[in-house]
């Protein structure tokens, strides 16, 4: 972790807390005398500030000059910057806390599917499609948004085939769940000639009910199987749109995970004009499944490793070598039925031998990794390939990452720190809790994503959600890390639970250390970006369902106000 006790050890430094001290005194006393001659844009006073700084000091006021943060200390002091032009915003004894981030989000969820996110029941699903097939025309292909998992519904499973063809036996329908799965109806599976003796697809699955016959589930690579009506193209209006909302629920940073390069474009055409609310850090993800492969992606693209600006950077590459919550690649089978008689233990989407080729190539080429990887066989794959590419050219400092980590092993924890890795984690299992019991059985799913394992072994871990696959809330993420509270399974492995300190500094000086930018923004200190949230209630003192529940005020990025909610 980054925070009170151990920036020193992931700097390397034996003595960089008394540097960064007597650092952080030079420059407030420079920021001090600077805004004595220019007064500051922006003064917050008479509220509770959590800097999340090396000390996690507490202060009661801030000054912001030019989109930084440019003082921090009590009332007093910060009044006596302001000069006849400085806004001064009142805050009411409410806490402010820096700008929140998500380290692995895709995108805010919405869009033109059938929206299921309200849905608790199976006969919730097919109401809501059985709407849309009497608005759409014979034939048509219907297929729902993925803003929405089955631990949601009383039933807690999916609606399978049967259950879609009693409101669409003639339009083909795909339900979309998450990013690894379809369940079609008998109309979609005849649409693509899927039937019982279509073979398994490498790094997929077709699936079958207890009889043997198709239950409609595509996961993974089977998805290939279908193709979908064309997605409206992607906008800026509808990127503003996902970035109003990302900064109404408190975040100012986030980071996609494997996106394309025409999003990449639209991107800096929104920083060129000055129109981005949020800071983006955007992995890039190309199908390529050889080292040559990846060169000519890398080359037809045009986009070079970590170029950018504090508003728009690319940050490495996005792979992936497992499936999600349904096909996690597992050193042991999943749990009767769905380990089909000890046979079944995930879905493995790129093998050893491709993978590591295309992960040594990316090395050579100056790029950054960060591997998708749900269970401790893909685990196992992941590290292998790191420590190929490392034995050739050293990773360690480079911050590599593993995304997701859900089920790590204890002999996995020290090839991990041998190559410095970052761990970029997210509360699935707050949503998903009691699918994955059904999935892996309740041994394995407790210890998903095991925040207290990988901080007390010295891991940086950067938070997030994988938005749409789990709801965008920040604060959701707090709450499950610090309880281990779930949406309807109870608390799952509360052996697990961090410090509320912790999960502060998991969701946002982690996640500026994950992208290099651990001292441009993550606190509240002079000098960095004036990113920041504020909050009703002390986030370090409420009770865990507050944190739940809690909805920010106001939210800056670069001393600007970019979501403010009426009290």
């Amino acid at each position: 972790m980054i925070g009170t006790t151990d920036r020193a050890s992931v700097s390397g430094e034996p003595n960089a807390r008394l540097k960064a001290s007597r650092y952080l005194l030079f420059f407030v006393a420079a920021s001090l005398l600077h805004a004595q001659a220019a007064p500051p844009d922006t003064i917050l006073v008479n509220g509770h500030v959590i800097t999340v700084d090396a000390r996690f000091s507490i202060a009661q006021a801030i000054a912001i000059k030019d989109g930084r943060f440019t003082a921090v200390g009590t009332d007093a002091d910060i009044r006596t910057l302001a000069g006849p032009n400085t806004t001064t915003i009142d805050l009411h004894g409410q806490t402010v806390i820096p700008g929140l981030a998500d380290g692995h989000l895709h995108d805010a969820g919405g869009g033109p599917g059938v929206d299921l996110s309200r849905a608790r029941s199976i006969p919730d699903v097919l109401t809501a499609i059985k709407a849309r097939v009497q608005q759409s025309a014979a034939g048509e292909v219907i297929v729902t948004n993925s803003d929405w998992h089955e631990a949601q519904l009383e039933e807690q499973r999916l609606p399978y085939r049967h259950d879609l063809d009693s409101v669409s036996p003639n339009n083909p329908v795909v339900v979309v769940r998450g990013g690894h799965e379809y369940v079609l109806n008998s109309a979609a599976l005849a649409k693509w000639n899927i039937k019982k003796d279509t073979p398994q697809p490498a790094g997929g699955r077709i699936t079958r009910d207890e009889h043997g016959e198709l239950n409609g589930e595509l996961i993974d690579r089977a998805k290939a199987l279908v193709t979908l009506p064309a997605a409206p193209k992607l906008t800026i209006e509808a990127l503003q749109a996902q970035h109003r909302k990302l900064n109404e629920a408190g975040l100012t940073s986030i980071r996609y995970p494997g996106a394309s390069v025409e999003q990449y474009r639209l991107l800096q055409e929104m920083a060129r004009r000055g129109v981005l609310t949020i800071r983006v850090n955007q992995l890039m993800r190309f199908n390529a499944d050889s080292a040559a492969s990846m060169r000519r992606a890398i080359a037809a693209s045009g986009v070079k490793p970590d170029e950018g600006d504090e508003w728009l950077r690319v940050g490495g590459m996005k792979l992936g070598v497992d499936g999600g919550f349904e096909g996690g690649w597992m050193r042991e089978p999943y749990a009767e039925p769905w380990g089909e008689g000890g046979t079944f233990r995930g879905v493995n989407t790129m093998k050893q031998a491709p993978f590591t080729d295309v992960v040594k190539e990316l090395n050579r080429e100056g790029w950054r990794v960060a591997t998708h990887a749900v269970g401790d066989a893909a685990i196992d794959e992941v590290l292998a390939a790191y420590e190929s590419a490392s034995a050739e050219q050293s990773i360690r400092g480079k911050r590599w990452t593993i995304e997701h980590g859900f089920i790590v092993e204890p002999d996995q924890f020290p090839r991990m720190k041998a190559l410095d890795l970052v761990i970029s984690a997210q509360n699935h299992l707050y949503l998903a809790g009691p699918s994955l019991v059904k999935y892996w059985g309740a041994p394995r799913a407790h210890r998903v994503t095991p925040m207290r394992d990988y901080i007390d072994r010295g891991f940086v871990v950067a938070g997030g959600t994988d938005s749409p696959v789990v709801p965008y809330p920040p604060f959701w993420v707090v709450y499950h890390f610090v309880s281990r509270g779930t949406i309807s399974g109870g608390v799952m492995g509360a052996d697990q639970k961090i410090s509320r300190k912790a999960a502060l500094q998991v969701e946002t000086i982690n996640n500026a250390y994950l992208t290099f930018e651990e001292t441009l923004k993550g606190s509240i200190e002079p000098g960095k970006l004036a990113d920041l949230v504020v909050v009703p209630e002390d986030i370090l003192t409420v009770p865990d369902k507050d944190v739940e529940r809690m909805r920010p005020s106001l939210t800056m990025v670069g001393g600007k106000v970019v979501s403010r909610r009426a009290s």
